[in-house]
């Protein structure tokens, strides 16, 4: 089975593996990483992204032991476009959040319009952090949690910022 996933992955976390770990689970694995341009558009809260060589690179580093650990193959490519490669025909299968989940079924209506199958679609729950909330990029760039979703020491003891959408 083939099997798409698309993010900024910015920085890439435990929420990210998991995503990860059922794609695998599935198939071989072909991750659309949003271009430089595209990435501030598909964010749901204003703050900076590394740029796509080092966000890229980090993604390759979490894949690999992954993909062998799964016997499977994986593919990074730009995603330039937030539909992205998953309206290609040699997908079977795309796997989102809760939170990306209409994206997922807005992706099988072009399917649908370009006369291919639709993809199965595959929502993986957030994975929580340590205070119960979900574990996000925004948080860990904040300083909030770690990417393990472990309280960082500064922000012990205070109350935590209202999860955003990632």
């Amino acid at each position: 089975m083939n099997v798409a996933l698309g993010g900024t992955f910015d920085p890439v976390h435990d929420g990210h593996r998991a995503l990860f770990e059922r794609a695998f689970e599935l198939g071989d694995l072909t991750v659309g990483l949003t271009a430089d341009e595209l990435a501030p558009e598909t964010r749901h809260t204003d703050r900076y992204v590394r740029p796509f060589a080092e966000r890229k690179r980090d993604l390759e580093a979490e894949l690999a032991p992954l993909a062998d650990e799964h016997d499977r193959e994986y593919e990074i490519r730009e995603l330039t476009e937030p539909t992205g490669i998953a309206v290609e025909p040699s997908f079977d299968a795309l796997i989102v959040s809760p939170e990306t989940q209409s994206g997922g079924e807005r992706v099988n209506e072009i399917r649908e319009q370009k006369g291919l199958p639709s993809l199965r679609i595959e929502v993986v729950d957030h994975v929580p952090a340590e205070d119960g909330d979900r574990i996000s990029s925004t948080r860990i760039v904040r300083g909030e949690i770690d990417r393990h979703g472990n309280r960082t020491p500064e922000r012990e003891g205070r109350g935590t910022a209202p999860p955003d959408a990632e």
